[in-house]
This record gives structure tokens, C-alpha cells and sequence, in this order.
């Protein structure tokens, strides 16, 4: 409006002596209407232009051209279903039988099964060559993209700038937009198929684009990593970031466990097999304990639900997708791909798993009452789980670790 009253102004102003005064006092009002109703000094007009504006100088510094920085960014406005989608994530607030009914469906299981046999010589080299066995490969590919066929399609540069400007879980959306530049930079993708989950997730795998830029793999030997169209360049990625966050092969992921008659709930989930052994634990398919290791008591649903003894390459699955309902999908998924049996043990009928709110003010007052913790984005670690025990046997409840709806109310009681 500014610029618009800027050139009438002048128009009038050379033509004045023609087109009379009442031109002229009309294109002064508009001025003065203009600059009555621009931002005043230090205020912005486009938040969100200004934010991708004041992005540049670090994309630059990172080797990214104008060029492409304009070709990703230019005309770009945020996006409000983005922003809606941050609170329907399903790894909250479901209970877990309808969670894992979702993932481990099965239809999913018979197209596991079938991936498992047309890729084997793929899986073998990848399994050969970083340590990770082809069902855990296959059960993530399928959770992420149902083997693929299920990619989404939001323009990842949208996602990822508005997620970054709204400063949700600052500054990671940030960073991560940063390397989507990096990644469109090195041409590994053009702009026009850039695209992914309403997170900025892309490929099959669902990579970040950190992730991409830290653990993609070119397996097919094609010269550049493909984790949109490549089977193996996907699957090859998957255990690279796997083993690169730290994964042991031939560790399994965890197992379903029994607890004995009047079972003595302990301060600490952590404890050795041999410890699990001694306090009458047994695994649910009858084989035994491991002889050496260490695994953590598990209660996804409390105490009234199925019991579980996971280990390290647990909590690495959640270094994929920081979720404890993720990481028990791709484990349970694995198992059934291996012709194991289903969780035994009937989940509680009015399975409490908190919101995403209720997770973080959990932390928060963990927090105050002097708990180290770690994350206040709503991810439950299991040193916040020891830390609910402690509140729990403080309370004289069933220590657990499981934030029970009860447990939420007695804790937030002043």
C-alpha cells in the first residue's frame, strides 16, 4: 500500500499543474493511510518472510547457494494443517492395543513375510554388513511406509519452515532446514518430489533430513543414495542408522515376560537377566532368560498389562522414533515376522496412556520436586519411569513406573 501511494504521489505531483489539487490531496490521503497503517519501527509485517529472510546467512554459511535457497523457500507461506498435526500424533494418548492393532496388523505381517522372501539376498548383504537382522529391517520399513506404498506428500520445505518459525521443539526444525537445503544443494532430489510427512520426515524410511544427510546408504551401487525409490539404498539405511546409534547384533530387542505370585516391585527397572532370574521373572514362550546382559522391567500399561524385560537395542529403536509404543510395534512386528506367537497376556481394558499435555506437565512437575529429567517434549525415557516409581511407592501405589490416570491426579494434588 506504501509503494502504491508512493507512486501516485508522484504521478500527481509531475502531472499536478494539469490534473488540478483535489488529485493531488487524494494521493496525500492515501499516503497518510498507508503510513498510518504500516508496522511501526522494529515490528514485521510477514513474520514468516522475515524468518526464511533471516535464515539465509547460516544456509549460506553451510555452502547452499542462492540459487537453490530461492528455489526451495521463494513464495513459500506456512502451513496450518502442519501445526493441527502436532496434536493428533498417534504415539500419544492411544491405548496400546489399539496402537499395536494398527502396526502390526495382519495384512502387515503377510507382506513382511512376503518382503522377507523377495528380498533375502538384499537383506543377508545388509544384515552381513552392519549387524542387524532383516525382521527388525523389515518391520520398521513397514511401519514407516508400508513397505513403501504409503509416502506422503507434504512439500517438506513448508513442513519443516513452518514447524521452525512457530519454534516448535527449537531449534530442530530449524536445523533440519538447513539440511534439506544442504540435501537439495547436492541434488540428490529435485524440488518438485521434495516432499514427505507434515514433520519433514521423507522416504520410505521417514528421514529427517539429518538423518538422511548422516545415514543414507547407497547399497545398489548407483553412485548416490535413494531412499525414495531403492529398496536396498532403504533398507541399508535403515541398519545404518541403527548400528550407527549404537545397535548389538544378536541382542534381542526384549521379550514378553511372567511375574511370579506376590512379585516385590522394585525401586529400579534396571537389573541384570541373572537378577530378573533370581526375582522369579520367566520369559511367556517358556525358553529361558538370557545367560548375560541386562534388560529393563517394562509395564506399558501398568502392572494390570503385559509385562516386558527390554534391552539397550530397545531404547535404540526409539532413537528411530523417540516412542515407546513405536519401538514395541517394530519389536512385536519382528517377532511375528519370525513366526513367534502375539503377546500373551490380555491388554487392561481401560488403558490409561496419557496426552501429550499430560506428559509434559508430568515432567515438569517431576522436575520441580527435584527429579533430573531430562526432556519436557513429552518422550518418556526409563530414568523418568524410575522416577514415577519412586513418587509411586511414596504414594503406597503399585510401583510400576506406568503414569496411571490415578497416579496423574495424586501427583498434581498440591
Amino acid at each position: 500500500m506504501f509503494d502504491d501511494a508512493h507512486h501516485t504521489l508522484l504521478r500527481c505531483q509531475r502531472g499536478r499543474r494539469r490534473q488540478g489539487a483535489g488529485v493531488l490531496r487524494h494521493a496525500l490521503l492515501i499516503l497518510a493511510l498507508a503510513l498510518a497503517s504500516a508496522p511501526a519501527s522494529g515490528e514485521t509485517a510477514n513474520p514468516f518472510a522475515a524468518f526464511l529472510t533471516a535464515l539465509w546467512p547460516d544456509a549460506a554459511a553451510q555452502g547452499v547457494t542462492r540459487a537453490t535457497f530461492d528455489a526451495a523457500l521463494a513464495g513459500l507461506t506456512p502451513d496450518a494443517g502442519v501445526m493441527a498435526s502436532v496434536r493428533r500424533q498417534p504415539e500419544y494418548g492411544k491405548a496400546y492395543a489399539a496402537y499395536l492393532a494398527g502396526m502390526v496388523s495382519p495384512s502387515r505381517i503377510a507382506i513382511g513375510q512376503h518382503k522377507l522372501t523377495q528380498w533375502n539376498d538384499t537383506l543377508r548383504a545388509v544384515e552381513q554388513k552392519f549387524g542387524v537382522e532383516a525382521p527388525i529391517l523389515v518391520s520398521i520399513w513397514g511401519i514407516e511406509s508400508s513397505f513403501g506404498e504409503a509416502q506422503e506428500h507434504w512439500d517438506v520445505f513448508r513442513s519443516l519452515a513452518t514447524l521452525a518459525q512457530a519454534g516448535f521443539q527449537h531449534p530442530l526444525f530449524r536445523d533440519e532446514l538447513l539440511s534439506a537445503l544442504k540435501i537439495l544443494q547436492e541434488d540428490h532430489i529435485p524440488r518438485r518430489q521434495f516432499v514427505g510427512s507434515w514433520a519433514g520426515a521423507m522416504g520410505q524410511p521417514q528421514f529427517l533430513p539429518s538423518s538422511f544427510l548422516t545415514y543414507a546408504v547407497d547399497f545398489d551401487g548407483d553412485g548416490r543414495p535413494d531412499i525414495w525409490r531403492s529398496v536396498p539404498d532403504v533398507l541399508a539405511s535403515i541398519a545404518n542408522y541403527l548400528r550407527k546409534s549404537g545397535w548389538q547384533a544378536g541382542v534381542p530387542w526384549g521379550f514378553e515376560v511372567l511375574l511370579p505370585r506376590g512379585f516385590d516391585f522394585p525401586a529400579t527397572g534396571h537389573a541384570t537377566f541373572a537378577a530378573w532370574a533370581k526375582r522369579g521373572l520367566a520369559r511367556a514362550d517358556g525358553s529361558p532368560l538370557p545367560e548375560s546382559g541386562e534388560a529393563i522391567l517394562f509395564f506399558p500399561s501398568g502392572a494390570d498389562g503385559p509385562a516386558f524385560l527390554v534391552t539397550d537395542n530397545f531404547i535404540v529403536l526409539k532413537r528411530f522414533n523417540n516412542s515407546d509404543a513405536y519401538a514395541l510395534a517394530v519389536g512385536e512386528l519382528s517377532d511375528r515376522l519370525r513366526g513367534r506367537a502375539p503377546i500373551s497376556a490380555a491388554w487392561p481394558a481401560n488403558d490409561f496412556q496419557p496426552s501429550r499435555e499430560e506428559r509434559v506437565a508430568l515432567q515438569r512437575r517431576l522436575a520441580d520436586l527435584g527429579y533430573k529429567i531430562q526432556d519436557f517434549a513429552g518422550h518418556f525415557d526409563f530414568e523418568l519411569r524410575d522416577a514415577v516409581r519412586a513418587q509411586q511407592k511414596r504414594f503406597g501405589m503399585i510401583a510400576d513406573g506406568h503414569p496411571s490416570r490415578a497416579f496423574l491426579q495424586r501427583i498434581a494434588a498440591p
